[in-house]
């Protein structure tokens, strides 16, 4: 009979730490912390929060017109006297003679599959050729429709086809991306938010436009109403459910149907004065999430978690933080599951909490005793409330990775349903399988093959490497450091999270890795 596993347990002597197999528990009880490094595509928090305010303020370039910036040409000099020819003296080339520096070579699919061995994943990667600012460019939400997946970047939406990375249609636009929903609605329509110029400043990110992600068929574009500071559009999120698009500006937030763009309704305003709407998730259900009794004292500021009807706008329930808490990210709106974070600590003192029927209070998790780091170890990146890397919710248990571990705490107790530790790794759980069990991303790293993992209860012992990534892409992969993911009918799609508009370091934008024959 097979003795029973304990999460963070010593395995037994055939389980011991091997050459090569670095998935060896260590003893019981709190790990040691690995050292902080930069390991993810998202910068922390402060480093996020100032590029974000650069990419909503920037837009696109100047035009040299005659030499100036966007004038006329300057007049002509006069004709100066001739003199005698100085003798000639050794000088430096002209600049133009300087050869630019060469773009860096992307590998292709074919060469990357060529190095594969057997049993390994095979491999596609999009090398986009777009001329970009040279400047770092935010990469959005990854949606998967249908036999593509799709992805906003700079000025276009693009999809490519899953088989093999193949670009199937654009949508050009008219300024950069500035906003993004996590969903589409079940029908694969969605709408992109973006800036009302390419100004350097004083663009806003107001402009509206669907589109139907099936097809590759722009429809309607709108542009949002700002009458002053309590609606206006710096900064703006969105969220879908069903064919309804919740849209946040400012401190007011308002519904609109999808298919045609018409405006529903205000979404509500609890203690008109005291509480105003931040941030939106969406989904199988819509949450409003609102900031309330803003102040100085942020010892008495707290959240507001609202679930609303798309359809009429009614509020089905509230959940209210306690004061100096605050609503981080929404890991799930079926079961609904949380994070919060502490006003006076909002990157050491974090839990994740789980609601119940009528949004009550179901349990608090702390998984900071383990060594679990915030949206594993990469902090927040300052985009909506749905993007928390490194945490996923599913039925029973709320997985958690980061540096060097992963592990699983069950909904219903709270408690830690099993645990594993790998250091030098960085894992990344994908989703639930099979009650609390869960498909983990191990991101490449040098020296190391990524690829996934299957782990349950029993941690270690019930290790299964589900797919293996090429020895070959290891560079390209590791380049991408795991920024966006997306997984499906066994493959899994990787970007970066944001990409170098200089030639000299341009990356990949995308790859992909699927079994030989899924």
């Amino acid at each position: 009979m097979p003795r029973p596993s304990q999460p963070w347990e010593l395995p037994p002597p055939e389980h011991r730490p091997v050459p090569g197999n670095p998935y060896a528990a260590e003893g019981f009880g709190p790990p040691v912390e690995p050292p902080r490094r930069r390991r993810s595509g998202r910068v922390p928090l402060i480093a996020a929060a100032v590029v974000l305010l650069l990419l909503a303020a920037g837009g696109g370039v100047y035009a040299v017109t005659g030499g100036r910036w966007g004038g006329s040409a300057a007049p002509a000099a006069p004709a100066a006297r001739k003199t005698p020819p100085a003798p000639e003296t050794p000088s430096a080339p002209p600049a133009s003679a300087v050869p630019a520096p060469e773009p860096k070579r992307i590998p292709t699919s074919a060469e990357i599959n060529a190095g594969r061995k057997p049993g390994e994943a095979t491999a596609w990667v999009v090398d986009d050729p777009t001329d970009l600012p040279g400047r770092s460019i935010l990469l959005h939400d990854l949606w998967v429709v249908g036999d593509t997946v799709v992805q906003a970047m700079h000025r276009k939406v693009t999809a490519y086809r899953l088989s093999d990375g193949a670009e199937v249609w654009s949508v050009p636009l008219p300024a950069a991306v500035c906003e993004t929903p996590v969903d589409p609605t079940p029908d694969g329509k969605v709408v992109v938010v973006y800036k009302n110029s390419q100004a350097v400043h004083g663009n806003r990110c107001n402009q509206l436009q669907m589109i139907d992600l099936r097809t590759g068929q722009a429809g309607w574009q709108r542009e949002l109403t700002e009458t002053g500071s309590l609606d206006d559009t710096i900064i703006v999120h969105t969220a879908i459910s069903g064919d309804v698009l919740a849209v946040v500006q400012g401190m007011t937030a308002a519904a609109y149907r999808v298919g045609d763009g018409t405006e529903l309704y205000d979404i509500p305003m609890e203690n008109p004065g005291k509480c105003y709407p931040d941030d939106v998730a969406g989904g199988p259900r819509l949450l409003v999430s609102s900031n309330c009794a803003i102040g100085a004292d942020r010892s008495k500021s707290y959240s507001l978690l609202r679930e609303i009807d798309p359809r009429t706008g009614k509020v089905h329930w509230r959940f209210r933080t306690q004061a100096g808490w605050k609503v981080g990210k929404v890991l799930s709106v079926a079961p609904v599951v949380l994070t919060t974070l502490d006003t006076a600590d909002i990157i050491g003192n974090w839990r994740i909490v789980a609601l119940g029927a009528g949004g009550k209070l179901r349990t608090t998790i702390d998984a900071r005793p383990k060594g679990f780091k915030y949206c594993g170890d990469s902090g927040d990146s300052g985009q909506g409330i749905q993007n928390c890397p490194g945490m996923v919710a599913g039925r029973n248990a709320v997985h958690v990775g980061g540096t060097g571990q992963v592990g699983a705490y069950d909904l219903a107790t709270g408690k830690l349903v099993w645990g594993v530790k790998s250091e030098g790794s960085t894992l990344h759980p994908l989703r639930e399988e099979n009650g609390s069990s869960a498909l983990v991303y191990e991101a490449s790293r040098p020296g190391q093959e990524g690829g996934i993992i299957r782990f349950g209860p029993g941690g270690v012992d019930t290790k299964k490497q589900v797919l293996l990534h090429p020895r070959s892409a290891r560079p390209t992969e590791h380049a991408m450091l795991a920024g966006r993911l997306a997984y499906v009918n066994g493959r899994i799609v990787i970007t970066p999270s944001i990409v170098s508009g200089k030639d000299t370091e341009r990356e990949a934008r995308m790859i992909s890795f699927a079994p030989e024959n899924p």
